[in-house]
């Protein structure tokens, strides 16, 4: 294992634990409906490590790979703004006992409970219009409308749901390989009350304050903590310093000129974050060739059932559809 390399124990642990940690990309051919899955441990990738790693072995060109564009610079600064949330009590968040269908995980088995959504390219477009119109990030949009998907499914004592998003550092943070993990994250608190505006402001304000950078620094700090530590870290939802209920992750475009097309290459592309232990929801996007697609994993602590997690994709489509006017 690399020296640099800090993320890959609490992954590893994780998997020890039961956790599946395969993050989950797929494959609709063309004149096919279903996907074909395949998996990359984030022990080892993160989602745009992931991806680039299929996509050059079935062929496709690819000689870089996106990097972080936003302003703030490393720094521990963040990390000691926040290491007295690590002390905190924990406030978590449940699904209504009505809709729970949990099960127990297995450790070599991906989440049943999985769903996805291809939108055309005249969709795709649309969604990227009203992006535009109210001010705000394709990705802002998405997440929105993915908390108003969830939200009916949570009690009513909860009027947040608190996510982690991942941060890319390329460019910023240096690893042997391209498609080692460089993700960071941001934690975004989203209210029922919040609208499109206040998820983008809630998002950035994350980002200004370097949070990414403080949870870097957080794991840079454990790199000597003995693996039982991280077990008991990740049981005791201590592994970050509040806890998350779910992960969103966008990795934005793609082929979007058609460079990366190859015969193993084409059709419609899925992508989705693995659902672990410490954020049990994982919905993940990724626009390829002008098509959008969502996808969702979902922690079988939450639901073994794929109609579970279809219902939640399919309000989170109808949410959409309802604000790309």
């Amino acid at each position: 294992m690399c020296a640099r390399d800090f993320i890959k124990p609490w992954f590893d642990a994780s998997e020890e634990l039961g956790d599946f940690i395969g993050i989950r990309f797929g494959r609709i051919p063309p004149e096919s409906t279903e996907p074909e899955w395949m998996f990359k441990s984030h022990a080892e990738y993160d989602g745009i490590g992931g991806l680039a790693d299929i996509l050059r072995s079935k062929g496709a060109g690819i000689e870089t790979l996106p990097e972080n564009t936003h302003p703030a610079m490393p720094s521990w600064k963040p990390f000691f703004a926040m290491a007295h949330e690590y002390l905190l009590p924990r406030q978590r968040v449940r699904i209504a006992e009505s809709r729970r269908s949990a099960g127990k995980a297995h450790p070599q088995k991906a989440p049943q409970a999985a769903a996805w959504h291809v939108f055309s390219r005249e969709e795709t477009a649309r969604i990227q219009k009203a992006s535009k119109k109210h001010d705000i990030t394709v990705n802002s949009f998405l997440f929105a409308h993915l908390n108003a998907a969830v939200f009916p499914d949570i009690p009513g004592e909860h009027d947040s749901i608190p996510w982690m998003i991942p941060v890319n550092l390329r460019g910023k943070t240096a690893r042997p390989k391209d498609t080692d993990n460089h993700a960071s994250f941001v934690r975004a608190e989203i209210s029922r009350s919040d609208d499109m505006q206040a998820v983008h402001r809630k998002i950035y304000a994350e980002l200004e304050k370097g949070a990414h950078w403080g949870n870097w620094k957080a794991y840079s700090a454990t790199r000597m903590l003995p693996q039982a530590a991280r077990k008991t870290l990740i049981r005791g939802d201590r592994i970050t310093s509040k806890w998350r209920f779910g992960a969103f992750s966008n990795l934005g475009e793609w082929n979007s000129g058609g460079e990366l097309s190859v015969s193993e290459t084409d059709g419609d592309w899925l992508f989705a974050p693995p659902a672990v232990s410490f954020f049990k929801a994982a919905a993940g996007c990724i626009t390829w060739n002008g098509k959008l697609s969502l996808c969702m994993n979902l922690h079988p602590e939450i639901s073994t059932d794929p109609l579970f997690a279809r219902s939640w994709i399919d309000r989170w489509v109808e949410s959409i559809e309802k604000n790309w006017h």
